[in-house]
């Protein structure tokens, strides 16, 4: 079993107004859990400091008690905007090449057609560098996956199979993931669950 924790989490954008304040949440990699909360609450500021793109916090991230400091992190961050985090000037094998090629079953389970990896970013769909995205946070050596608001820009359809896929392969791999929305009723289907970011943040 897998434990991510988050000790003590504080940080503001400025000296006088702190996002997050003496924050503590803890979940294991046999859980999706939802994390729930209005909009500028500081989801997205968590997020990003579990994964470590935010690292002058008070507090410490753990995973099964180390912090982590170099090479592959454990806790991969998957972004509500996809295209924001690809080099467009690379195509779709060399994007999720960057981290790992998965195998044939993976690609089939998210619907990645072969003809894609020969196209850049600029030519495909929100939802098709989405799927490319929650594979290349998939690495085999990922414990947690950290996905915020990672279906809100997408129509509803491709709402449901994204989610089925992720959820799919988590659970195959016994990944740990929060799932972060403001959308109640999707994270009340999907999470095991819910945790309110407002009961966190006292």
């Amino acid at each position: 079993m897998n434990t991510l924790k988050a000790e003590n989490i504080s940080y503001g954008y400025t000296s006088k107004h702190k996002v997050l304040d003496n924050v503590n949440f803890e979940m294991t990699n046999d859980k999706v859990i939802g994390l729930f909360g209005d909009s500028g609450s500081g989801k997205s500021t968590f997020c990003k400091i579990l994964t470590g793109f935010i690292k002058n916090y008070d507090g410490q991230v753990t995973v099964n008690g180390e912090q982590f400091s170099s090479g592959f992190n454990p806790i991969q961050l998957i972004y509500q905007h996809p295209e924001k985090i690809m080099n467009p000037r690379w195509n779709m094998r060399q994007v999720l090449t960057e981290s790992w090629m998965p195998p044939e079953d993976v690609l089939d389970t998210f619907g990645i057609k072969e003809e894609w990896f020969k196209r850049f970013p600029s030519e495909l769909s929100g939802g098709e560098l989405q799927r490319f995205s929650i594979l290349r946070a998939m690495n085999p050596r990922t414990k947690f996956i950290i996905a915020d608001e990672i279906t809100t820009m997408l129509d509803a359809v491709t709402q449901v199979q994204i989610l089925d896929s992720l959820l799919t392969i988590v659970r195959e791999r016994d990944v740990g993931v929060l799932l972060v929305s403001h959308d109640k009723r999707l994270l009340n289907r999907v999470t095991d669950d819910i945790v309110y970011l407002d009961d966190l943040n006292k």
